[in-house]
Order: C-alpha cells, then sequence, then structure tokens
C-alpha cells in the first residue's frame, strides 16, 4: 500500500522521477489537461495518502497546479526553474534538491559516489 504519491503532468515526467525515486513512491500523471473525470480517479488513487504536486513553471503547469491545489489543499509543492523544459527536461540534480527540500530523501535514488 503506497502513502505517497507525485503528481506530474506527463509521462515523460513520470519517467524522469521514477529514476530518482525508490518504487514505493507511487507517480500519477495528469497527461495534461484536466477535466471531473481525472480529478476524480486522481483523488480516488491518492485516497488519505500524502501528495507531492511537481508541475512544469508554464502557463499550463501554473493552471494544473491550481486545480490540484483546490482538489489536494494539503499537497506540498515542488517546483522546477523557469527556463528548464519542463520536470523532464530539469537536472537530475535541480530535482533531487526540490525532492531533498520536500522531505523525500529516504526516497532518492542517489549516484553512486564519483558518479557524474
Amino acid at each position: 500500500m503506497t502513502l505517497l504519491h507525485i503528481i506530474v503532468e506527463g509521462k515523460n515526467d513520470r519517467s524522469k522521477l521514477r529514476r530518482l525515486l525508490q518504487s514505493e513512491v507511487e507517480i500519477l500523471c495528469t497527461f495534461g489537461t484536466l477535466n471531473s473525470q481525472k480529478l476524480e480517479k486522481l483523488r480516488k488513487q491518492v485516497g488519505r495518502d500524502e501528495v507531492y504536486l511537481f508541475l512544469d513553471n508554464d502557463s499550463s503547469g501554473r493552471k494544473i497546479r491550481a486545480v490540484l491545489s483546490d482538489a489536494f489543499p494539503d499537497a506540498t509543492h515542488m517546483y522546477t526553474r523557469r527556463g528548464y523544459a519542463g520536470v523532464e527536461g530539469t537536472p537530475d540534480e535541480y530535482v533531487t534538491q526540490q525532492l531533498e527540500k520536500a522531505g523525500l530523501d529516504e526516497y532518492i535514488i542517489y549516484p553512486p559516489a564519483g558518479f557524474e
């Protein structure tokens, strides 16, 4: 049973995070625009578990974040920097920093020491 969910926009964002996080963290996708059906499905998947929002820093990402913020008022927000090509285009080091800031250290898969 998963107690931790991160909601991202697309499958490439999910793939990016999947490489950096242990499998017990469930990564859910909005696949772009949100309608009430998708929102209800996300609500059911998350239930009362902990939820994190990690969305692109562009206009569509901000719109999706606003809708998800209403649906999940207790969600922890993670941000990518403006200028990066969304979550998927954000360097691993920066994504890792955001995961650490959100308190997810115990779930991060760190590269082996000396790995560049």
